[in-house]
């Protein structure tokens, strides 16, 4: 009986510690009223008062102690599997987290895969557009400036033909008046300004190209923030155009004077383009919208803010498109999430900025958006490269 209750004992004693205090208290007086009987019917028997009540009241407590032996006994049992029931939860629980963890590096370590593959893939391509467009642009470009001369000299010399000619025969008067020379005299001289200004815009797209790629820059270099998103804005300007369903969407700009930044351009520029891209394509997507439900066409406009933050850039792009869903916002930045249709987004676009801009360049990348009014995003890299938010 002593060891039952010293057993009993350590158990109230761990039932206490794992468990509210209100089971532990209701066993601890059940067991003490049973076992103060216990000792009072034993008191009576070795005084030999009432010989056979104290057997019975001895009897009657003593079945009580071991039932209550019995219950917290069955109670420490059913704990215990409790306890090993929560046990297993929470393995259960810590190996989901693993998983998850495991699972959100293996879609960031596949979109950097994808990203460095994306970028090595595109200055190859660009420097190969950019060579072959060199070439013969090159050529184009420096005989304009002899067909200008050329074409001045034989304008001047028709002109002499005419001072000290002026009533030529006949069949040369009759060709004259059938090509209206007078025209072709102003209109050679606008062709020519025209290829001008064709091959100088060629010239820029190429620079732009390299500009944007990084192609004529160290990975890491100081750098125009202004001159990377201009290249950026005009290799995406076939998107800005009018189309069948909307009109132009216009950029403002609005730069503020900064210093130059030490980046790898071709990376930042790219994480720019993502997001301005982004911009075009929930503009499209309001103005679809709107012509669905009948209402009047927006005028789409994507502002471009720079400034200086404390030792930051900030570049800021707001549009006035669809807007962020709230349900989803906490999620545009995981790798492969997308809300377009399959064959028209990977996913990877808002992935890839973030990657490069908070963990590269240990950036900020935020964003706040309106529903159906506006969004914006902010991306703020450190002026000098490595002295950002810490990793």
């Amino acid at each position: 009986m002593l060891l039952s209750i010293f057993k009993t004992q350590k158990i109230l004693d761990l039932l206490k510690k794992e468990t509210g205090y209100l089971a532990w208290k209701n066993l601890r007086f059940l067991m003490c009223v049973f076992l103060v009987g216990y000792c009072f019917a034993l008191f009576l028997l070795v005084n030999q008062q009432w010989q056979l009540l104290p057997i019975l009241i001895g009897l009657v407590f003593g079945l009580g102690s071991l039932f209550v032996l019995l219950s917290v006994n069955i109670y420490h049992y059913t704990f215990q599997q409790l306890l090993a029931t929560r046990v297993s939860q929470e393995v259960y629980r810590q190996a989901q987290i693993e998983t998850e963890t495991t699972l959100i590096e293996l879609q960031r370590t596949q979109a950097k895969l994808i990203q460095s593959e994306k970028m090595s893939s595109l200055g190859q391509i660009v420097a190969g557009i950019a060579h072959e467009i060199n070439n013969p642009v090159g050529f184009i470009d420096g005989n304009l400036r002899y067909i200008e001369q050329y074409t001045q000299i034989i304008l001047h010399l028709i002109q002499l033909y005419h001072k000290y000619l002026p009533h030529p025969p006949t069949e040369i008067q009759t060709e004259l008046d059938a090509i209206d020379l007078d025209f072709i005299k102003q209109d050679i001289t606008k062709i020519l300004h025209s290829m001008n200004v064709g091959t100088t815009r060629i010239k820029n797209i190429v620079s732009s190209l390299r500009n944007f790629s990084g192609l004529d820059r160290a990975e890491l270099k100081e750098v125009d923030i202004h001159e990377g998103i201009d290249s950026t804005l005009l290799i995406l300007n076939h998107r800005l155009n009018a189309t069948s369903i909307r009109p132009q969407i216009s950029i403002v700009k609005e730069y503020e004077s900064l210093s130059k930044v030490e980046c790898n351009a071709a990376e930042l520029n790219q994480a720019v383009m993502n997001i301005i891209a982004n911009a075009i394509d929930a503009i499209d997507e309001k103005i679809f919208q709107q012509n669905t439900d009948g209402f009047e066409t927006i005028l789409g406009q994507i502002t471009v803010r720079t400034s200086i933050v404390n030792q930051f850039v900030q570049i800021a792009i707001a549009d006035n498109g669809c807007g962020i869903p709230q349900s989803i916002q906490g999620q545009i930045f995981n790798p492969f999430f997308t809300t377009k249709d399959i064959g028209q987004g990977t996913g990877m676009g808002l992935s890839i900025s973030y990657h490069i801009i908070c963990e590269k360049h240990r950036g900020q990348l935020n964003f706040s958006s309106t529903p159906g009014k506006l969004t914006e995003f902010t991306i703020q890299i450190p002026i000098k490269y490595g002295q950002g938010v810490p990793l």
